[in-house]
């Protein structure tokens, strides 16, 4: 299932010495809470300082510019979700069908935490005006289709490996659609969990029995 690295390419950790491993971490933690408590329009180099408690000119010895942050909170987002799947879907004797069930419930359930919905959403606002967050964002959910394309392939053999990304890019976009309006504090969060309950049930089917035929060809 394991589709790590193909379309999100890890940096190494910035800095020049080793010991400034703690300070990096101490840097991420803050641009993360500055994204999730005050969002895009305050995330500039000088808050997250601020926020970190550091002078602005340590910060930029180890990011030279916001857009690094983004990238390296990327990756680590990206490392928490494997090591999530690793532990919970990607398990011996559980079949195609049950890791998507499982890999759907989990995505929606994270996308109802307050961390999750307040990042995404600002993350694509910046992207909205930013390229380089564009291509970083898109990059991370291409990884994301990726694994979900890999289940779909599974469930599904008759689909070309093109079709089954299609439906796994529909599966995404549909539960990312979420977030809008039943994500962490949105109007209809207290329905989330019946929401979940037919994302999983009608998504998987949808995996598992949509015919190539009935799939737009693709140009």
């Amino acid at each position: 299932m394991s589709n790590r690295g193909t379309a999100l390419t890890t940096l190494p950790r910035p800095g020049h010495y080793a010991r400034g491993a703690e300070t990096v971490d101490q840097i991420l933690d803050a641009a993360m809470d500055v994204l999730i408590d005050e969002g895009a329009g305050a995330f500039t180099l000088r808050r997250i300082a601020t926020r970190c408690g550091i002078q602005v000119g340590k910060l930029t010895h180890h990011f030279a510019r916001k857009e690094l942050l983004i990238q390296h909170m990327l990756n680590s987002l990206l490392d928490y979700y494997e090591e999530l799947l690793d532990e919970t879907v990607r398990q011996p004797g559980l079949d195609a069908q049950v890791q998507l069930e499982l890999m759907i419930g989990l995505v929606i359930d994270d996308i109802a935490t307050r961390r999750t919905t307040h990042v995404f959403t600002e993350l694509w606002a910046l992207s909205n005006h930013n390229p380089f967050v564009a291509d970083r964002v898109a990059a991370f959910y291409a990884h994301a289709h990726g694994l979900l394309a890999a289940q779909v392939a599974a469930l599904n053999p008759a689909l070309s490996a093109d079709q089954a990304e299609i439906v796994a890019r529909y599966i995404s976009a549909t539960m990312e659609g979420t977030t809008i309006f039943a994500g962490h504090g949105k109007p209809w969060a207290h329905q989330m969990p019946q929401l979940k309950a037919i994302a999983v049930r009608t998504l998987v089917d949808l995996a598992r029995t949509i015919r190539p035929d009935e799939i737009a060809p693709l140009a």
